[in-house]
């Protein structure tokens, strides 16, 4: 009995023994594997990190690539030519070159008549057509300036032709009120109301003209 409870001790022993040695060897292996763990992850930090810092450089280098350090001068291309405006001016109306009238003579009331304030009279002028044109019937000869003395436009009720001569008389009247040399002016115009020819004046003295007397310095 003695022998047997020494043998079943000495197998408690070995068995605890075996239990222990296991134990152990197990911390051993899961200390091991928590190294191996730590530095796999330790590594793989490493690697993200640096990874992601090239991948930030990248893209900064990207950035400064795809921003020129001069502007780009913008070029404009196209077939289209801008519109010209241009602006037409009317024409005034201006004298036919076909039309002329040449002053011969004053027929009545030569420049300088003396006459009187309020008196009526009839101017008379001798003209000649020397344009290439006839003066159609419906042409006036019409006041142009100076004192209009009460005279009416005049229009021709006949043509006149090319070369002819003819009288062209207005009636006037002396103004009243105004003393000294008074003139009027009178020219033939188309039926456009364009102008042609010599204008033709007449020219009076009303009332007295004292002449300055002249006195010598000695």
């Amino acid at each position: 009995m003695a022998d047997q409870g020494v043998s079943v001790r000495n197998k408690m022993k070995n068995k605890i023994l075996i239990v222990f040695t296991m134990l152990i060897l197990g911390a051993l292996l899961f200390s091991c594997s928590t190294n191996q763990g730590e530095q796999t992850e330790a590594v793989d930090t490493d690697a993200i990190r640096t990874q992601s810092v090239a991948t930030f450089a990248s893209s900064l280098t990207e950035t400064l690539v795809a921003v020129p350090s001069n502007s780009p001068t913008p070029v404009i291309t196209g077939t289209d030519t801008p519109p010209v405006i241009t602006v037409t001016l009317e024409p005034s109306p201006t004298t036919n070159p076909c039309y002329k009238l040449f002053y011969i003579a004053d027929v009545t009331i030569p420049d300088g008549t003396q006459m009187k304030a309020g008196e009526t009279f009839t101017k008379t002028w001798l003209v000649q057509n020397i344009g290439g044109c006839a003066w159609r019937a419906g042409f006036t000869f019409q006041h142009v300036g100076g004192d209009a003395m009460r005279g009416s436009t005049v229009t021709l009720s006949e043509a006149i032709p090319t070369g002819a001569k003819r009288e062209i008389s207005v009636q006037l009247v002396v103004p009243s009120g105004i003393n000294g040399v008074i003139e009027s002016a009178w020219r033939m115009a188309d039926e456009t109301g364009s102008f042609f020819g010599d204008t033709l004046t007449v020219q009076i003295v009303v009332g007295d003209i004292t002449t300055p007397a002249v006195t010598n310095t000695p």
